[in-house]
């Protein structure tokens, strides 16, 4: 295992858009960067980096901490997001809502107040939803 630094884990932070963690008055958190990300099954991550941010080495057992518990990443997972730009493959791009998606109360309207078969709705673009709604 080849222990990363604080610059190293901050690189990750940023290379994966993590969110910096401000107090109560919109002020960076103090002694200590702090980092949060949202993941699709509703829990957050949360990361803490000591200040300065610098090039110290963590130790084996803190580092294999932070991958496993902190960041849920592995080694390679870790190394090719700092030095690759390569984000970990947290399972997103699968769940992501397509852009041209119908709003779920639309959707709702159109089943339950048109009379529309869920399989019908699913293939309308916006469009065809708003004329099938205008048209009830």
């Amino acid at each position: 295992m080849n222990p990363g630094t604080r610059v190293d884990h901050h690189q990750f932070c940023l290379n994966e858009k993590w969110e910096t963690v401000r107090d109560g008055r919109g002020r960076a958190v103090g002694h200590r960067v702090t980092y949060e990300l949202p993941l699709r099954d509703g829990r957050i991550l949360r990361t803490r980096i000591s200040r300065p941010v610098n090039k110290d080495t963590y130790g084996a057992r803190l580092w294999k901490t932070i991958l496993a518990d902190q960041l849920e990443v592995t080694e390679a997972e870790f190394w090719a997001c700092v030095k690759d730009k390569q984000p970990p493959d947290r399972g997103w791009e699968e769940a992501e809502i397509p852009a041209k998606a119908l709003p779920a109360s639309l959707v709702y309207q159109l089943i339950h107040e048109v009379g529309l078969a869920e399989s019908e709705v699913a293939a309308m673009t916006l469009e065809d939803a708003m004329a099938a709604m205008v048209g009830h």
